[in-house]
């Protein structure tokens, strides 16, 4: 009598704590489409980090991709839980300009691209603003 409380405490400890433990995992978002946002005001790393972090916040947002340079944020989301619209509306809210350029299946961005969204993707580094590799956070002034 006295294992079988035992184990029946053991047991609704362990369920209890892994109930708790559930509301703090993040569910991994699975991207089914990759909005390609049109870009503009990036200069340098570290407002590819604002980007990333803003749209981090997003709940459905399962990869991000930021291409300074060519102006361009790539983002694969789960089409259930957030709208192309509201990814780019995110980027505008962090400061930048942005619009949907065209939204794609991962399949259709493979074939363009020739590889899987979030895999191999090319970084680019650098202030284009001052010319700092560390990302300074200040606009080149034309």
């Amino acid at each position: 009598m006295k294992n079988r409380i035992v184990n029946v405490v053991i047991l609704v400890s362990a369920v209890i704590l892994l109930s708790v433990l559930a509301f703090y995992v993040k569910i991994g978002a699975t991207a089914d489409s990759v909005a390609v946002l049109r870009t503009t005001g990036m200069t340098c790393s570290s407002c590819s980090s604002k980007i990333t972090k803003a749209l981090e916040t997003l709940k459905g947002v399962a990869v991000i991709e930021v291409d300074v340079e060519g102006g361009w944020v790539v983002v694969g989301y789960d089409t259930k839980t957030v709208k192309p619209d509201a990814l780019a509306a995110e980027v505008n809210n962090s400061g930048f300009g942005s619009n949907v350029h065209m939204v794609l299946t991962p399949e259709q961005f493979k074939q363009i691209t020739g590889r899987e969204i979030g895999k191999n993707a090319s970084t680019s580094g650098g202030c284009g603003g001052c010319g700092s590799k560390g990302g300074c956070g200040t606009k080149k002034q034309s």
